[in-house]
């Protein structure tokens, strides 16, 4: 019964993180999975996507609505990143868990401080006017972006708009309540592919993997309704701070407790 009302908690904060940042939750799910409700991260994996998925979807559609979707650039990172995202889930067969959870800290870390940069300090890949993007310097740095955001969701088991939204905002210039928006929407492809290549991982607790699920689902509904109120530029720094508090924990219970 701990367990579960421990899921539901913290579930809910997944999912609010998850709609308020476009990334936050899925960050911390598989840590919250794999250290607080005691899962191997071979069911933790599959289950993040699951919930991730089923939460960004939630937390997509108010984005949706009030029209803060770029639907070309989400179309892009999604098909380039199913395909980066089945390549990630056989690259985590092979390797040790340790060597992941380490990577899954090494690319936080990296996230975190992108996201610490000055707000002046923006991409122009996909500056648009009156015309529209400018699809000729946009396309080729998005598509090799996109597949390398799903090979890390592959392979970390996270639904990747923790670098999604770095991507379209620091190199492609896409304004954050847009870049939250669009993640979401390539969250939900990429944690498709990545369940589908490794579904067999699937099926210990289902209770636990449910109560979870929901709750997460009800603080993205919550965190709809919150978005238009939070400071971009103050959600962009506790982002940042949040990715680097995770990342410690990983590397510290990674190298030095285990």
């Amino acid at each position: 019964m701990m367990t579960l009302t421990l899921a539901l908690v913290l579930g809910v904060a997944v999912g609010i993180l998850l709609g308020l940042l476009g990334g936050g939750g899925s960050i911390l799910a598989v840590p919250v999975l794999v250290y607080a409700l005691g899962m191997d991260l071979s069911e933790a994996i599959p289950t993040s996507l699951l919930v991730i998925g089923v939460a960004s979807a939630t937390g997509a559609i108010p984005k949706v609505r009030a029209k803060l979707v770029e639907w070309r650039l989400a179309a892009i990172f999604a098909a380039t990143g199913i395909v980066g995202t089945l390549v990630g889930s056989v690259l985590g067969r092979h390797l040790p868990e340790a060597a992941v959870m380490i990577g899954f800290a090494i690319v936080m870390i990296i996230a975190g401080a992108r996201m610490l940069r000055s707000t002046d300090d923006v991409g122009t890949a996909c500056k648009t006017g009156s015309s529209g993007i400018d699809w000729r310097r946009c396309a080729p740095r998005s598509i090799p972006t996109g597949f390398g955001v799903g090979v890390l969701t592959g392979l970390f088991g996270v639904g990747g708009g923790f670098l999604i939204i770095p991507a379209l905002v620091l190199l492609l210039g896409i304004e954050m309540s847009v870049a939250v928006g669009t993640s979401l929407v390539v969250i939900v492809a990429n944690s498709a592919a990545g369940l589908i290549a490794q579904a067999d991982g699937l099926g210990g607790n289902w209770p636990l993997t449910a109560a979870f699920a929901g709750a997460a689902i009800a603080g993205s509904l919550v965190a709809g309704k919150l978005s238009t109120r939070i400071d971009t530029d103050k959600l962009r720094t506790w982002f940042a701070y949040l990715v680097f508090a995770v990342a410690g924990y990983v590397l510290v219970d990674t190298l030095v407790l285990s």
